[in-house]
């Protein structure tokens, strides 16, 4: 206490000295006086009244203790009093043994007492009972079925609480109540008939299946109190849990099992399309069952049943049952599209679980697959083998067919332009477009690999349109007049190969959003060039005819008989225009580049009729003549290739200007210029070579072997180059050796 009050004393120094520590605050003196009185007072009234709180707890306490040991001491008078009691009563409750047994059989006998009427009247409510299960009568049937069980139950309980050992009394009450478990049977066979027949039974009369509701909920009652009665007893009746509730969505698992597969009605051998049947009839029967049993029978049910959640889930595993036995069986390739398509597409789609009368109810995404992924890859996998096998055949019938076309004694049709062309694009390419059609029913995925797998046998495919057009062409060229139509069918095979490139392209544009896959994207170049190679070999083979009936008049040129007058390139003039208006048939392209090679083909066997040295002129008129023959010609060929080439918007005139520039060597007078006139012949076509201009100056007829050596030595210093667009002219054209003789002098 006393470092209490010493610590008070100085705390309150403390306080002091602070609150005088100015001399104008010695005059508020008084005022912190009267306020410290006032705080001192407050402070011990509030010591008071917890001093005071606290004792009336304390006092409480006390008064709580000396109760509670009080009623401490009468119970244990209490205890204390019925011992003695219990210890005096234990001969009297012996004593009262027989007075027990005679309860116990009270109690059984009035419980026959109370069911002796039932007893004596069970064969008539047996009779009763078959009668009005027979007369469809469920619902009273039930009810007198229920108090036949009912006394059994209660007979055989008795029995077994008053000797649960006696098994001849139990027996011989069951054998009494033997039909009654005949008429339950008979009774639950009629149930599941009505059950079976729910989805019929709930449109024509529902009060029929509402009954035969009301009577599983009953024996489901049943069975819950007698299981809670076994619990305390150990009793079962024969017969229970009859379970009704779960057999009842046992019958409506197998009905809607039998229901789908119950829907083929034909085969394959029977209808092509009998897939397709079967899987129509199962959207049908599936949609307007789900769409009854949610408008209809759900009405019929107790909430707790959740019928159509327990309906739609059947509904799925048996449709995921039987799609798995249809994939595992042996289908062709349209039938497995089918099925995909149905089990990918329309399953989910407005056609069926998506339909606007099963929503809210029906959640797409909440459905497992009917199709497990492994079996979706497994179909697509033996499709994609099965339809290239079908491409393979198909293709090469369509060949061979358009084969036999080109041994035809008519002519090819022509498209609404005028160009000639077989039915083989139109056929190819329907099948492609077919194919992926049905490949986009199914999937994207699918779609684009059936795209590359048509790409790819379209390039196989186009060889061997490629060998056989050249086997067409070599059969012609060994008997010129088979086949009659030729050249009209190889006009049409040419034309194909521009069908063939827009077609491909056609197709990629509209069944694949973007070349990303490379196979795809690489295949394009390499067609085209395939079907660039079928054109030029048949332009080359149309070529070939031309030059063949040109061949006659082409050596005539530079001969004693052209010189003196021949018309042989009027001949060849009119010979190539003639055959050109068969080529008009060609489409542009090929047309183009077609005349672009007959005329250079043209120019070339005229200058190869120079080098061959069929003529050397004997004097300068005759040189001259010759010239001026060789400019007059140029310019006619130059005219026709014109009128050829009109609408292609080229330069025709390069390749007859090579003839000029020869004839220009040939008709130089003065042969001190003669060097001058070859090195600017060289310089304009680099590929010309020494046998060339050593040809073209026996030709002239009057250079002499020193000066023939000179040229070659100083023309062999410097070769010219070629510019990047000159097209070669004299590369192709063989000189005749020296020690040939010369023809047709």
């Amino acid at each position: 206490m006393k470092e209490t009050d010493r610590e008070a004393v100085a705390t309150a120094v403390q306080r002091v000295a602070g609150m005088l520590q100015r001399p104008d605050q010695l005059d508020k003196v008084e005022q912190y006086r009267r306020r410290e009185a006032r705080k001192k007072a407050s402070v011990e009234a509030r010591l008071k009244a917890a001093i005071q709180s606290q004792l009336d707890g304390v006092r409480t306490g006390l008064s709580q203790l000396h109760n509670a040991l009080n009623d401490v001491k009468d119970i244990q008078q209490s205890l204390a009093d019925v011992s003695k009691d219990w210890r005096q009563s234990i001969n009297t409750i012996e004593s009262l043994k027989d007075v027990k047994d005679a309860v116990v059989q009270h109690s059984q006998l009035a419980a026959a007492v109370e069911n002796l009427k039932n007893i004596f009247s069970v064969p008539e409510i047996v009779r009763e009972t078959q009668d009005l299960i027979e007369q469809g009568a469920l619902l009273q049937a039930h009810r007198k079925l229920m108090d036949l069980e009912c006394s059994r139950d209660g007979l055989m309980y008795e029995q077994y609480r008053m000797d649960s050992g006696n098994t001849r009394d139990m027996t011989l009450i069951h054998g009494y109540f033997g039909s009654t478990q005949g008429l339950s049977d008979e009774l639950a066979k009629q149930l599941w008939m009505v059950l079976q027949r729910s989805l019929v039974t709930v449109r024509r009369d529902p009060t029929l299946l509402v009954s035969v509701v009301r009577i599983i909920e009953r024996e489901e009652k049943i069975d819950r109190r007698i299981l809670d009665r076994k619990k305390q007893t150990g009793f079962v009746p024969p017969g229970r849990p009859k379970n009704w509730k779960e057999k009842m969505f046992t019958i409506l698992e197998r009905t809607v099992t039998t229901r789908i597969e119950g829907t083929q009605a034909d085969t394959r051998e029977s209808d092509k399309m009998w897939l397709v049947r079967h899987l129509e009839i199962i959207r049908k029967y599936v949609l307007d069952d789900l769409i009854v049993a949610k408008n209809l029978m759900v009405q019929c049910f107790p909430p707790h049943y959740e019928i159509f959640k327990n309906l739609l889930n059947m509904y799925h595993q048996a449709l995921s049952t039987r799609m798995q036995e249809l994939a595992s069986e042996d289908l062709e390739a349209n039938e497995i599209v089918s099925l995909l398509t149905w089990v990918l597409n329309t399953y989910t789609s407005t056609e069926m679980m998506r339909n606007v009368e099963l929503a809210p109810e029906v959640d797409v995404g909440t459905l497992e697959p009917l199709l497990s992924p492994h079996v979706v890859s497994e179909l697509l996998d033996t499709y994609m083998s099965t339809l290239t096998s079908n491409i393979i055949a198909w293709l090469r019938k369509a060949l061979e067919t358009d084969k036999k076309d080109w041994v035809k004694e008519t002519e090819p049709e022509a498209d609404q332009d005028g160009y000639y062309q077989t039915t083989l694009p139109a056929i190819v390419f329907q099948m492609f477009e077919q194919n992926l059609q049905v490949a986009a029913q199914i999937s994207e995925d699918l779609k684009t690999k059936v795209l590359v797998l048509c790409l790819q046998q379209m390039n196989s495919f186009l060889s061997r349109y490629k060998d056989e057009a050249q086997l067409y062409k070599e059969e012609h060229l060994r008997n010129r007049q088979h086949p009659h139509c030729y050249v009209q069918y190889m006009i049409a095979i040419i034309n194909n190969c521009q069908t063939f490139k827009e077609s491909i392209v056609s197709l990629k544009r509209k069944y694949l959003k973007n070349e990303v896959e490379e196979g795809v994207s690489l295949s394009q170049p390499s067609m085209d060039g395939i079907l660039d190679a079928i054109a030029k070999e048949g332009c080359s083979g149309l070529l070939e005819e031309v030059f063949l009936d040109l061949e006659q008049h082409l050596n005539e040129l530079m001969t004693k008989k052209w010189l003196l007058g021949s018309n042989a390139v009027d001949i060849i003039c009119v010979t190539v225009e003639d055959y050109f208006n068969d080529f008009a048939k060609i489409k542009k392209p090929y047309k183009k580049r077609m005349t672009a090679e007959a005329h250079r083909r043209v120019v070339v066997e005229y200058l190869r009729a120079v080098m061959q040295k069929r003529i050397s002129f004997r004097s300068p008129e005759e040189r001259k003549e010759g010239a001026e023959k060789m400019v007059r010609e140029a310019e006619q060929l130059r005219f026709l290739f014109r009128k050829l080439a009109s609408g292609f918007g080229e330069d025709v005139d390069g390749y007859c200007d090579t003839i000029v520039a020869v004839a220009e060597v040939i008709k130089l007078t003065d042969p001190s210029l003669l060097y001058l006139e070859v090195s600017t012949l060289v310089s304009k076509y680099p590929d010309i070579r020494d046998d060339h201009i050593g040809a073209l100056l026996a030709v002239r007829g009057d250079a002499s072997r020193d000066m023939k050596q000179t040229i070659m030595e100083t023309l062999e210093q410097g070769p010219a180059q070629a510019s990047p667009s000159y097209v070669p002219l004299f590369k192709d054209i063989v000189v005749p050796s020296l020690n040939v003789a010369k023809l047709l002098k």
